[in-house]
């Protein structure tokens, strides 16, 4: 044990600043450093919900298939804001693997047969309690059921992309993918063809 695991957090207070979209608490709390000395520190969380995302590959083409959508928090940077992202979704209550097979359909009109689940990480630990499941799947052309494109009560406009794998990681290079989840599944790719091409089983 070394002293940074003695370090604690006690909360104080919390406040709910918003409760639109996503509910936004602010939080008093008293924090132990590795010193033993204890701040008092303000924090604001985003309580966002789990969500999954996946890799569909075909390995026969050697494509990947992503999405591309508007994205407002990107607009407000003055960037171009339809983004090239892998597909994904809130699992609303469903279990993680449950709700990627249903978001990849939504999304890309693929029906996914063998998935294989990667790994899971916080998408952005410093302010949101958003917990992000990774999923990677083989898919071919007989797959593909439907258009995709999302939902149209829910108002989303998805174009479907089938863009060669090599490409897409130099997309990321050359500014074109900026969405992490996205960049840490295509690089996954890139280092596992071979597990890829002998199916997700």
């Amino acid at each position: 044990m070394t002293k940074f695991d003695k370090a604690k957090a006690e909360i104080v207070d919390e406040k709910t600043l918003s409760n639109g979209w996503t509910r936004l608490s602010g939080f008093q709390i008293d924090y132990t450093d590795s010193e033993g000395e204890t701040h008092r520190l303000q924090r604001e969380v985003y309580h966002r919900t789990p969500a999954a995302t996946i890799l569909l590959y075909d390995p026969k083409r050697d494509i990947v298939v992503l999405v591309r959508q508007f994205r407002f928090p990107v607009y407000l940077h003055d960037e171009p804001a339809w983004i090239i992202e892998t597909p994904a979704g809130l699992l609303d209550g469903d279990e993680p693997e449950a709700a990627i097979r249903r978001e990849a359909m939504e999304e890309t009109g693929f029906r996914v047969r063998d998935v294989r689940f990667l790994f899971k990480a916080y998408s952005s630990p410093g302010s949101s309690m958003e917990l992000l499941h990774f999923f990677a799947a083989s898919i071919d052309t007989t797959d593909r059921v439907s258009d995709g494109g999302g939902l149209a009560h829910e108002h989303e406009d998805i174009e479907v992309l089938e863009v060669p794998l090599d490409k897409a990681v130099a997309m990321i290079e050359q500014g074109e993918i900026i969405d992490l989840k996205t960049i840490t599944l295509l690089h996954w790719a890139a280092m596992n063809r071979g597990v890829l091409r002998e199916g997700t089983g």
